[in-house]
């Protein structure tokens, strides 16, 4: 699937490679704007400033997850509750090793306070969409318990993986993500399994 704006995007990963290498604090918006080759104009037609593109985090995820699927498809035969376990191991491990904790801390908090959009929560995003097939797809072979709707499936499944998100957090990262998700997230998604 190609993403929607080149340009964007563009912008969006120079700035996070660099939130990564210099941290949030000492990137600066001339950093951003050389890194991903555009101009100041391009950068302050999709961008207010540098805090807005905190919001922008979650479309990292959704890169992540597309180059993922791209590179390494999970076999088509996985069981569902098994795919699901697998691709939130991925994604945190990536999270882990690539995001600052304290960057994911200001996203999880401006969430919650936010009164506009929640992009973690939009159903439009990459993201959802690929989990609800995953759920779909588990309910149509009976491999997810048939008394949850697909709308249950993904909701939980998001749910618990923001939870261990979280969780990192509040501990500021004082232990690995990629391994602690690989240890609490088949427990938290073996009650779907059929």
């Amino acid at each position: 699937m190609p993403k929607k704006n080149d340009t964007k995007s563009r912008i969006v990963e120079a700035a996070w490679q660099l939130f990564h290498e210099k941290g949030y604090e000492e990137t600066t918006i001339e950093d951003i704007i050389s890194l991903s080759g555009t101009s100041k104009g391009t950068f302050y037609h999709y961008f207010a400033g540098k805090d807005a593109l905190l919001s922008s985090l979650s479309d990292i995820f959704d890169s992540f997850y597309e180059e993922s699927e791209a590179a390494s498809p999970l076999a088509d035969n996985m069981d569902c509750v098994d795919k699901l376990i697998t691709l939130c191991c991925q994604i945190h491990k990536m999270i882990g090793e690539r995001i600052q904790p304290s960057l994911l801390a200001s996203l999880y908090s401006s969430q919650v306070v936010t009164r506009g959009d929640r992009h973690l929560l939009n159903q439009n995003r990459y993201y959802y969409k690929m989990i609800q097939q995953i759920a779909e797809k588990g309910l149509r072979r009976g491999e997810i318990r048939q008394d949850l709707t697909v709308f249950d499936v993904v909701s939980y499944y998001s749910m618990c993986e923001r939870a261990i998100i979280y969780d990192y957090c509040i501990h500021d990262a004082s232990y690995d993500l990629g391994e602690y998700t690989a240890q609490v997230i088949p427990l938290m998604l073996e009650g779907l399994r059929a």
